[in-house]
């Protein structure tokens, strides 16, 4: 596992897919800084990449789960959250709010992380999802109908753009 990571999200994440009982393929890889290096990596389309975001969306963080093949649309954002303004949150706040680094975020809000998670529905137009899970060399990919059902989505929203 890299330096840049938090084990004990890793080992959260596996616990959590083991208590639930799922199948899932745990990868470990060459260091992924990058959506398109992780689909390399891992061998699967960019497209059912598990792009998380952790977002300020007015005064509060929310986790934003999307296509890693897609780009974030911050308008439909505000627009879905009713504010205006929404930022990414710095590699600081990242790093004092969950411990990881950009690119090991996985698509968990709570239990996994203490975030309400909203959900690009271009997320679950694949049969499959596949993330960073806590560091950038450790990979999870699992069916997108057990994501969805053990993820506690708080909202599936329409927040993504082409790239």
């Amino acid at each position: 596992m890299s330096n840049d990571s938090d084990s004990s999200v890793l080992i959260s994440i596996i616990n959590y897919l083991d208590q639930h009982d799922l199948a899932y393929q745990h990868l470990v890889h060459e260091p992924t800084r990058t959506s398109k290096l992780a689909a390399e990596a891992r061998g699967e389309p960019m497209s059912i990449g598990g792009k998380a975001l952790l977002m300020k969306v007015g005064d509060q963080f929310s986790l934003i789960v999307m296509s890693a093949a897609l780009k974030l649309n911050s308008n439909a954002l505000r627009h879905q959250f009713g504010v205006d303004k929404c930022r990414f949150a710095t590699v600081d706040e990242l790093k004092v709010l969950t411990g990881l680094v950009p690119g090991s975020i996985p698509p968990f809000g709570e239990p996994i992380l203490p975030f309400p998670l909203y959900v690009d529905q271009s997320t679950l137009e694949n049969d499959r999802i596949a993330f960073n899970a806590g560091s950038l060399t450790d990979s999870i990919i699992m069916s997108v109908e057990d994501y969805r059902r053990i993820a506690k989505i708080e909202k599936i929203i329409g927040i993504s753009a082409t790239c």
